[in-house]
């Protein structure tokens, strides 16, 4: 999410101002959460995991974005990490699940400057963030897609579409989608950047740029009620010349491999059973989106 980074609309009737609304109603219950700070372990492994067993609730950081956790409408917290959260964390011994929404941006820094527990965002594994924090093995794969004008006037179905027909180019705040752009050779200081999806699509709409970059998931959600946008065919960017797809995953401090351990043990359990699937699926996720990449492979061994 899509982080990325990037990371539409899944919920029928929820605006971006509403979901913002939410996110800061709760941007509160998240700081007062927060006023006994767990401090950071010194034991091999962590301690985490039996703190938060004593305590019974788990701080999950999230960045307001649909569908991998957000606050909807209603005010209760939702999206497929949290959901994802709710179930592992259970069968860890942890009951209770707590939001602390933030920007996309501050996930990390929040993390390791213990303002919550997990990133529970649907976040990308990249190299670089793998110098920063451990992850848990991707829980679902994905590709990118575009939002253009209905009927595609431009053609454009990959980065190099858009380089070479001069397309005005648009993605989301330190969406991957950034690094695949200028890799085909557009110009970094020319991408409009945008907070999210939605206002992606209301930039396609209104004309001010021809494509929104996401993810294929994002997109193809957040066009449904659109009369004047459409989403692209998902489609694989390329890093280094080859064909590279993303995965997202909960992110944890480095200090706390027991946490991450645990963590994935009840991921796989979960994956070979079919009931990740079921657990994603309500948020628009499909078979093609599960997967069997592990945290080693994306942080680059």
């Amino acid at each position: 999410m899509a982080p990325p980074l990037e990371h539409g609309e899944h919920i029928s009737g929820t605006t971006r101002r509403s979901l913002l609304a939410g996110v800061a109603a709760l941007g509160a219950l998240g700081a007062a959460g927060c006023s006994r700070v767990a401090t950071a372990s010194t034991t091999g492994g962590g301690e985490l995991l039996d703190r938060l067993r004593a305590a019974g609730v788990v701080r999950l950081g999230i960045a307001g974005e649909i569908p991998f956790g957000y606050i909807d409408k209603n005010g209760d917290l939702t999206g497929e990490a949290p959901e994802l959260a709710r179930v592992i964390f259970k069968r860890l011994g942890v009951d209770k699940v707590q939001p602390v929404p933030t920007e996309f941006g501050s996930l990390i820094p929040g993390l390791n400057s213990q303002q919550f527990d997990v990133v529970a965002a649907g976040m990308y594994v990249t190299p670089e963030r793998c110098e920063q924090v451990i992850f848990a093995d991707p829980d679902y794969q994905m590709l990118d897609s575009f939002i253009v004008r209905k009927g595609n006037p431009k053609g454009l179905h990959n980065y190099k579409d858009v380089v070479t027909k001069k397309a005005k180019f648009a993605t989301g705040t330190g969406y991957a989608e950034i690094g695949y752009a200028v890799e085909a050779g557009y110009k970094e200081s020319d991408i409009l950047i945008v907070p999210d999806q939605v206002a992606g699509l209301n930039a396609v709409e209104a004309g001010r740029v021809d494509v929104f970059a996401g993810t294929a998931l994002t997109t193809r959600e957040v066009v449904k009620k659109s009369a004047k946008a459409e989403a692209t065919k998902a489609f694989t960017p390329t890093v280094g010349g080859k064909p590279h797809v993303d995965g997202g995953a909960f992110a944890f401090r480095r200090t706390e491999t027991n946490l991450r351990d645990a963590f994935n043990a009840e991921l796989r359990k979960l994956k070979k059973s079919g009931e990740l699937f079921r657990v994603l699926k309500p948020f628009g996720f499909t078979q093609a989106e599960m997967t069997d990449l592990t945290a080693k492979e994306l942080c680059g061994g």
